[in-house]
């Protein structure tokens, strides 16, 4: 059995830097179903940074945004739009994960320190990882508040969707970066290949990419990492790091146990969804066998199917969210699959060149 050299427990949040923090988490709360169970603001004593607290179930996304011009942040989302910033990690021991990484060859981003309140401490540091993207170590074992300490608890509700967790967060990276990035995954957080595919995996008549999906050692966090192959056209990679103005976080897969609920409620609220042609599904059971679901409601919805050997998964992809196209999320239902759709990659890829065209970017 293999050693875990960095223990991770879990993605603990996604933090997202935005414009305008009060917006997005109304967006997710009646899009997404998420609740808002936390702030921080002016009201509770943080003078340039306000931030929402978002839940559902296992999911936490924080949304941030400066409150006065000249906040470290301001520059950056000006550069990239609305983003992901932190992919923030739980650990047990955050002064251990924060030095074994400096000395893996991780740059710091925030070094260890204690966040305090009259529920408790938090113990916080991070690292940079590719682009502007961090990942924070947190541990909070010592804490009884919401979320962080100068966070107050919200009750605002939100209508669930049936989102459990994040399954994969998906990093975009420059042309030739992305064996680099795979490396620094395994030798700081030694994470392990998962999977890799080139650009005959994943490739149309037009574009492809490249793509290894990285795991941490107990495989709770799954990191696949994508870089623009050459093609006739531009890729939706080299689209994506045009507009992102570089390497940054790509999508969010959230997993569901009820893909056709959660999906139904999402187009119901107006969230729009990438399309595939009609003829997807004329032979789908001879691809990936007998499944469950009934395949006219897959089809009305835009469910794509895939299966490997350990069973088969749904998945569908949204457009994206943000003014640019560059964020978009992942809903994702495992039915004993432990891969990433690659049987869908042609299909999706198509749907994604479609969307391109339109936007004179292809």
């Amino acid at each position: 059995m293999s050693v875990d050299t960095f223990p991770i427990r879990r993605v603990d949040h996604v933090r997202h830097y935005v414009n305008n923090a009060r917006q997005s988490a109304f967006f997710y709360q009646h899009t997404f179903g998420f609740s808002i169970t936390g702030y921080n603001g002016l009201e509770t004593g943080s003078k340039d940074q306000v931030d929402y607290l978002l839940e559902q179930n296992n999911i936490r996304l924080v949304f941030s945004a400066p409150l006065r011009p000249g906040h470290p942040m301001a520059e950056q989302i000006s550069a990239h739009g609305d983003f992901v910033q932190d992919i923030a990690f739980e650990v047990d021991d955050v002064d251990w994960a924060w030095k074994t990484a400096i000395e893996r060859g991780a740059v710091s981003a925030r070094e260890p320190m204690w966040l305090e309140d009259d529920k408790g401490k938090v113990r916080i540091a991070a690292i940079h990882t590719y682009g502007d993207t961090v990942h924070s170590l947190i541990n909070r074992d010592e804490y009884t508040g919401e979320f962080l300490p100068g966070f107050e608890a919200r009750n605002e509700p939100g209508d669930g969707i049936g989102l459990l967790e994040i399954d994969h967060c998906v990093g975009n990276v420059e042309l030739g970066k992305m064996n680099e990035w795979v490396d620094w995954y395994a030798n700081i957080l030694g994470f392990k290949n998962l999977i890799s595919f080139d650009d005959a995996d994943i490739s149309t008549e037009y574009t492809a990419l490249m793509s290894k999906v990285m795991a941490s050692g107990n495989g709770r966090v799954k990191f696949p990492i994508n870089e623009p192959a050459e093609g006739r056209k531009k890729s939706q990679i080299d689209e994506y790091l045009e507009f992102f103005g570089g390497a940054g976080v790509q999508h969010v897969a959230l997993l569901t146990d009820d893909i056709v609920h959660t999906v139904s409620r999402l187009r119901a609220r107006g969230i729009p969804f990438l399309s595939v042609p009609r003829t997807y599904y004329d032979s789908l059971v001879e691809r990936v066998g007998q499944i469950d679901e009934d395949i006219d409601v897959l089809a009305d919805l835009g469910i794509l199917v895939d299966r490997d050997d350990e069973g088969y998964l749904l998945q569908i992809f949204t457009k994206p969210v943000t003014d640019r196209p560059t964020l978009f999320y992942e809903i994702i239902h495992r039915k004993g699959a432990k891969s990433f759709g690659k049987g869908n990659f042609k299909a999706l890829f198509e749907s994604i060149e479609r969307e391109q065209a339109l936007r004179g970017t292809l």
